[in-house]
């Protein structure tokens, strides 16, 4: 019962009243809240907000998914046995996750500015070298969704170990006998056998990346323009505003967007497990 309660009182009564607030016009202004329809979701695409933070969003989870699941499962099967090594670079990698995400993004601030590390290391190389990484459109959503990855991979890397220690050896053994190489042998039996880690990894991390908020506003708090203003940046600059109708108004697209995008991602990837 102590949990039922927690849960209506933290979760599911602001989520409901968020719903609500969504539709009605509620400033720091005034201390009238009233209720105005679509209004705030028209005023939103009129500024040119919705769609385009809806764009950036998009770009930043699929970069950031694709990243972390590529990178991880790369360095899950070179780490997949156990010993002192692995063990120490398991950690290794896992210690970005134990920061919190404000302090992941300031640290790579520092690094990625035109006179950080980074733009020193290479210019070591090429000679001076002070590109803006967080001062290009693109460059910067990239970085931030690079940030993303670099923070979460450690723990998406440990799943895939254990996804992939829980494959019998047998199975691979088996293939070199029949002449597979190594290639053959990740392709055609571990990884259709990660299916249900590979489900939940690209889930989880596709997912958590809709709900960006800490990271970049740490580096670029939404800019170069609005290069890089997530759902999330966008709903706390209308909250910093004043503007707490419309803020609703984005919660409650981020959380649609999270159901559509997220439930038809599963269903797919069910699919694929049962085929493989």
């Amino acid at each position: 019962m102590p949990a039922v309660a927690l849960t209506w009182l933290f979760f599911l009564i602001p989520f409901v009243l968020n719903i609500r607030f969504a539709f009605t016009q509620w400033t720091g202004f005034s201390d009238v809240i009233s209720w105005n329809g679509l209004k705030n979701f028209r005023g939103l695409i009129d500024q040119g907000i919705l769609w385009k933070s809806i764009e950036v969003t998009l770009v930043y989870a699929g970069i950031a998914m694709v990243i972390q699941n590529v990178f991880s499962l790369g360095m899950a099967v070179l780490l997949q046995r156990t010993n002192r090594i692995n063990s120490f670079f398991r950690s290794v990698f896992f210690l970005p996750v134990l920061l919190s995400p404000l302090a992941a993004g300031y640290i790579w601030s520092a690094i990625l500015s035109p006179t950080g590390p980074l733009n020193n290391a290479i210019g070591l190389v090429f000679g001076n070298f002070d590109y803006a990484w967080l001062g290009h459109p693109f460059a910067a959503l990239a970085s931030v969704a690079f940030i993303d990855a670099w923070k979460w991979s450690g723990l998406v890397t440990l799943v895939y170990i254990a996804g992939l220690n829980a494959i019998p050896d047998s199975l691979s053994e088996a293939a070199v006998i029949d002449g597979a190489n190594a290639w053959q042998r990740f392709w055609r039996i571990k990884f259709r056998l990660l299916a249900p880690a590979f489900t939940f990894s690209v889930v989880v991390t596709f997912i958590g990346a809709l709900g960006a908020f800490d990271i970049v506003q740490a580096t670029t708090q939404g800019g170069p323009g609005n290069a890089t203003t997530v759902l999330n940046i966008a709903m706390f600059s209308q909250y910093a505003g004043g503007f707490f109708g419309t803020a609703s108004s984005l919660s409650l697209v981020v959380t649609i967007l999270v159901i559509a995008l997220g439930v038809p991602l599963i269903a797919f990837l069910r699919r694929r497990e049962v085929e493989a």
